[in-house]
């Protein structure tokens, strides 16, 4: 069993992870494998999972396909095309187990400040089970943290349950309820085929309609597991066709001339699927697809046209006693509220907590969130961040970009290590000629057509897409490969190590390799 941290005041590793998700799991193992062994993981809940343990909404399940989403180094037997959330967790779950990463995870351990020694170049973690020193730090905790709650006014008064879709209250039963859903995300079309039978009535308030693709999914029959599991080489194959279907839909994500074709699939697929001309108008979008995330359903348009089931285009603006108030003033009775409104995309809540060489990450990141590569942030020391700024899109899957970067962060701690160098900072012109040579990419693609941009689903505060990578999967991963040390400056150890004098950087370090 994994300690939980609370026997010892004060612990010590040569590397803590932050978060023990999909990417946590999988910085154990690419560590350990790089030959750091010496490494702990704090995870604030009780088990590992991070947004597979937290979405537990009815229909939950990845819109990659499931051969995509998996880690190179544990294969699975999915049942279905398209997994759903009980198998992933209990993948992540096994993988862990097989791995032996629950060792190093220490529970229920939340992490309250991160603080940068520049003296001791060491990083200085105060949590609810105490201290931690680390050589190294990896921010492990995912986009897809923080649910994004709106600020509705009478919300608080509602007489029945009111709850997020990411905290899906099982306890409540909704047979016979009348269901108020807010929001249409990528949630509200999982969940909605799956309660719509139960519930005696459900109104859907659209703020804004979704470009919707088709989505083959299945269950894998018992004769393709047999063939896969004896043919490496089809199963191979299979991966790699799906690998090359996500990459032809990026294609016209990256240039929007090429839409039209996906565009016309998705516009058959609600007009063969809704019969009513008058919600086929409501849910067809007036915008270019792929300005919002990329959804795909073969069941949330059938559920819209059953008779228990209203669509309200509209936002919702008020809620007074049991009536919820659209904003073109209608009022509708509910039992039961269900916020589908998705996640402050890209927030981390410990950037305020995080003490950098000059302030928090929160004040470094107020006008725009940036990393070289999505990985190092100048100012902050041997500290990396996985799936960080502007490394997703619409189509990639996870698992290749969280390996892509694991293999970029073991060869910088390679370095560091082989090098006699202390610390690791990346320069701030590579950091900004980085981030220059990303926005004027993203400006040609659909991800940065919204027509307001700064409430788009892609975008911070500052209106500034800080989510996308604009090129291919494949030049993603060639960057996250070549490792160049010549963009981080390296600091010599402290006098008690070296005789260098502390925080003195080493210029003869810079861009050796072991």
């Amino acid at each position: 069993m994994a300690d939980d941290g609370t026997h010892n005041t004060h612990h010590e590793a040569e590397v803590v992870i932050i978060g023990a998700g999909l990417c946590g799991v999988a910085a154990v193992v690419a560590l350990r494998r790089a030959g750091v062994d010496d490494v702990l993981v704090l995870e604030k809940s009780a088990r590992l999972g991070g947004t597979w343990r937290d979405n537990t909404y009815p229909g939950c399940g990845c819109d990659v396909p499931s051969l995509l989403y998996e880690y190179s180094f544990a294969p699975h037997r999915w049942s279905r095309s398209f997994a759903r959330q009980p198998e992933i967790l209990d993948y992540l779950a096994t993988t862990a187990a097989t791995h032996g990463v629950d060792r190093a995870v220490r529970y229920n351990t939340e992490v309250r400040s991160v603080r940068w020694n520049p003296r001791a170049h060491r990083w200085n973690l105060q949590t609810t089970t105490g201290a931690y020193t680390a050589r190294v730090v990896i921010v492990a905790t995912g986009p897809w943290h923080q649910p994004r709650v709106p600020d509705i006014p009478g919300l608080d008064t509602f007489p029945g349950a009111v709850f997020h879709s990411a905290r899906w209250n099982h306890e409540l039963d909704l047979t016979g309820q009348r269901v108020a859903v807010v929001g249409t995300g990528a949630s509200t079309v999982q969940f909605l085929p799956e309660i719509q039978p139960q519930a005696a009535h459900l109104d859907v308030f659209q703020s804004t309609p979704q470009w919707v693709l088709p989505k083959p999914d299945f269950p894998f029959p018992a004769a393709l597991h047999d063939v896969l599991a004896r043919h490496p080489a089809a199963r191979h194959a299979l991966r790699g066709l799906q690998h090359c279907t996500q990459e032809a839909i990026g294609v016209p994500l990256r240039h929007p001339r090429l839409l039209r074709p996906l565009e016309t699939m998705a516009r058959l697929h609600l007009r063969s699927s809704v019969r009513d001309p008058a919600l086929r108008r409501a849910l067809a979008p007036g915008y270019r697809l792929g300005v919002r995330r990329l959804i795909t359903s073969s069941t949330y348009y059938t559920a819209l046209g059953r008779p228990n089931v209203a669509l309200h285009p509209t936002r919702v603006t008020a809620v007074e006693g049991s009536e919820v108030i659209g904003a073109d003033g209608s009022r509708t009775a509910a039992d039961v509220i269900v916020l589908a409104t998705g996640y402050r995309i890209g927030d981390l809540p410990l950037a305020a907590h995080l003490h950098g060489t000059d302030g928090t990450l929160a004040q470094a990141w107020a006008d725009n969130r940036r990393a070289y590569l999505g990985t190092s942030v100048s100012g902050y020391p041997n500290l990396f961040l996985l799936l960080g700024p502007n490394l997703l899109n619409g189509t990639i899957a996870v698992p290749t970009v969280l390996e892509a970067q694991l293999r970029y962060v073991t060869a910088a701690l390679t370095h560091l290590r082989a090098g006699g160098a202390a610390a690791l900072d990346v320069r701030p012109e590579a950091e900004a000629a980085h981030q220059r040579a990303l926005h004027k990419a993203l400006r040609t693609t659909v991800y940065n057509s919204a027509d307001r941009p700064e409430g788009g689903y892609y975008f911070g505060l500052p209106g500034i897409n800080t989510f996308c990578w604009p090129w291919s999967t494949a030049r993603l991963v060639k960057r996250l490969e070549a490792f160049d040390p010549d963009v981080y400056t390296w600091t010599l150890p402290l006098p008690n190590q070296s005789g260098a004098q502390p925080g003195q950087v080493a210029e003869g370090l810079q861009g050796r390799r072991p």
